[in-house]
Order: C-alpha cells, then structure tokens, then sequence
C-alpha cells in the first residue's frame, strides 16, 4: 500500500498544473498581505465604521499578523475548493482518459485498495496545499506584521483575544479546514470514477460547491430546520468557532475557551460522514464498473 500510495503522490506532483495551485495562493496571498500593508487602515476604518464615533481606535496596533491570517482565510478558503478538485477530479478520469486505468487493475491488487489509495493522496495534496497557505498566511502575516492581541468581528461587537491565545486557535481552524476541504477531495474523487475525461468531475463539483453554497446562506423557514443543516456546504466554515471565545461576567473573553464546541464538533462530524459516504459509493460503483479503453 505505502509503494502505491507512493506512486500515486508522484503522478500527483510530476504534473506541473498541481503546481498551479500553490502559485496561485501564494499570489493571492502576497496580494492581500501587500494591500492591507499599505492600505490597511482603511479597510480598518469600514470594518468598524460603527464604533470609530465613540472609541478612539489604535489601527497601528490592531492590524497585526495574526488579524491579517484571519482576513486572508475569510477570503481564500472560498476558492480552495476550486484548487482542490483540480487534482481530486482527475485521480481517476485522468487515468482512464489516457488508456492507463485498464492496465492499473491488472495488477495484484483489489480495487478497493487501489480507490484507497488514491483517495489518500488526494488528502496528502489537500493538507499539503493548506500547510502552503498557512505558513504564507499566518508566519508571513506575523513576520510582516507583527503580533498582538487580535480582534474578530462578530454580530457588530469586536471580541479581543490575547496574543497568547491565539496559535492554538489557528491550528485547531487549519486542522477543521483540512476535513471541510477533504470533503470536497471527496466528492470530486466520487465524480471521477463516472467520468473519462477530468473536465467533467471538475466542473460539477465546483458547480455543486457553489449552488449548496448559496443554498447553505439563503434563509428560508422550512427550508432552514430540514435540509439547509444537512448540507455539507453550511459547515465548511465552522472553523471561524474557534475565534469565538467564552465570556465572564464582565464581558470579557476566557483564555483558553471556545463558545460553542459541541456545535463545531457536529459540524465536524457531518463532514467526516460525507467523506465516508462520497469514498464508500465510489469504491463501490468502481468495483462494479466495467474498464474498457
């Protein structure tokens, strides 16, 4: 398993649009870091417009490292998806696009073990690309910035948590991103066990991100107790949960405490069964389906 999975990580990376994926977060990310240096304040002033006319507001201290991380994930987890399925979607169609998938299952190996594997390299590319992200939006953010205590928006109140408490907070969120952006590797996987070609599996799996995505925002009464909860889109973003401390009696954030885990535990957990659904039915329709180019 380790020799194929091996195999399958170096047909990964010996393409060179895998590659286009990291260059293009790191551009999007130098981007952002180059606006909000030089710009920064202003985009300060219109994200606490409302309480600039009662408080007197320290930009200089505010906009620091680890603020900037959290204005780049709010922007740049949107379209990982699309960097994603870019590889998911063609594990398999890209395979039987060039004649190879025939040749594959002759050799000692079953076919579930062979869907495994390719699976597992495409959540080693997937953490891979978050590892990139974060090591640009987060060290690079805290190197260029600096650090300090950071301050989240939340329901027009500004939340402060200490500097101190604020690392941990961004692995845990990395760490949910990661399965959030696994069930998308997932689903682009299942899509290309249908397909010849890897447009196709790409294409509909952003098609289907970006409808349940407006789906999982709109607001509807029905429609939000039955099926907006079971959406998987309506918890990709559950990581911001780790930013939302608890509070005393005064008002101020708990160190150390986040608000409502049990909720982003179950977020967690119905993400975690859409990545058993979406592996388990495509190993069960490639098992069955007849290779014949």
């Amino acid at each position: 398993m380790w020799r194929l999975l091996q195999i399958e990580l170096f047909k990964i990376f010996k393409r060179p649009r895998t590659y286009i994926s990291f260059a293009a977060i790191a551009g999007m990310v130098l981007i952002i870091q180059l606006g909000l240096k030089f710009d920064g304040k202003s985009y300060l002033q219109l994200m606490m417009s409302s309480l600039s006319d009662s408080f007197y507001i320290p930009y200089g201290m505010i906009l620091n490292g680890y603020l900037v991380a959290f204005i780049i994930l709010n922007t740049l987890l949107i379209h990982v998806p699309l960097l994603v399925a870019l590889v998911a979607g063609d594990i398999v169609a890209g395979e039987a696009n060039m004649g190879t998938l025939r040749l594959l299952i002759t050799r000692p190996v079953s076919r579930t073990q062979l869907m495994l594997v390719k699976f597992a390299a495409s959540v080693i590319y997937t953490a891979l690309l978050l590892i990139w992200m974060a090591l640009l939006a987060l060290f690079l953010s805290m190197l260029f910035f600096g650090t300090n205590d950071m301050l989240v928006a939340r329901n027009e109140v500004m939340e402060q948590i200490g500097k101190n408490d604020v690392l941990w907070r961004y692995l845990a969120a990395f760490g949910y991103a990661s399965v959030a952006l696994s069930t998308v590797a997932a689903l682009a996987f299942l899509l290309s066990v249908f397909a010849e070609n890897s447009i196709g599996p790409i294409v509909s799996t952003i098609s289907i991100v970006i409808v349940l995505t407006i789906l999982s925002e709109m607001k509807i009464p029905l429609y939000d107790d039955t099926v907006k909860p079971w959406l998987f889109t309506s918890h990709m973003l559950a990581w911001k949960g780790f930013f939302y401390s608890k509070s005393n009696g005064e008002g101020s954030a708990i160190p150390g405490t986040v608000e409502n885990l049990p909720a982003i535990l179950r977020s967690l957990a119905i993400l975690l069964a859409y990545i058993v659904l979406f592996v388990a039915t495509a190993i069960a329709v490639f098992r069955r389906k007849d290779i014949l180019t």
